[in-house]
């Protein structure tokens, strides 16, 4: 079996995927609809993120260069050297939102410290997947489980060395 490696980083800044997905693991549907997320919409309630995002530096990835805004930076170039020279600096816990294709090269390259998945209780049956098929096992920890009366289940993960 082949797992995925983690790389050794000076400093214990951790890099966390907070996405959400569908039961059956898709983040978009077709044509990159994120209608389903409504399923779960409540007044007042944000499942955490807002808390979350206080806890972090964010790097958006795209393809298209842009200026940052706030504290989050767009970043268009190589995924691997962007996580070491982050991790070689001093800061928060870096979040990283550019979606499944971030994830899945992060995964490779064993990069991704914990997951935290929210559950929307909802079968999409095609579109976006968040795990792509072709990377290596990679073993986790449940460290939580959270679960909100909208139906959505928060499932906290952290990525063990293989």
């Amino acid at each position: 079996m082949q797992y995925a490696k983690r790389l050794t980083m000076k400093t214990d800044r951790k890099v966390i995927v907070y996405i959400a997905a569908s039961l059956d693991g898709y983040i978009a549907g077709p044509n990159d609809d994120l209608g389903f997320l409504s399923v779960v919409e409540q007044e007042g309630e944000d499942y955490g993120y807002a808390d979350f995002i206080k806890t972090v530096d964010t790097y958006i990835i795209t393809r298209t260069p842009r200026p940052a805004a706030g504290k989050t930076s767009f970043y268009t170039g190589n995924l691997p050297e962007l996580v070491s020279m982050l991790k070689s600096r001093e800061g928060k816990t870096i979040f990283i939102d550019g979606g499944a294709e971030v994830v899945n090269e992060l995964l490779k390259a064993g990069l991704i410290d914990e997951l935290i998945i929210s559950v929307i209780p909802v079968l999409v049956g095609n579109g976006v997947r968040l795990f792509n098929d072709n990377r290596p096992l990679q073993q986790v920890k449940l460290q939580s489980a959270k679960q909100f009366d909208s139906g959505l289940v928060q499932l906290h993960y952290v990525c063990m060395v293989g």
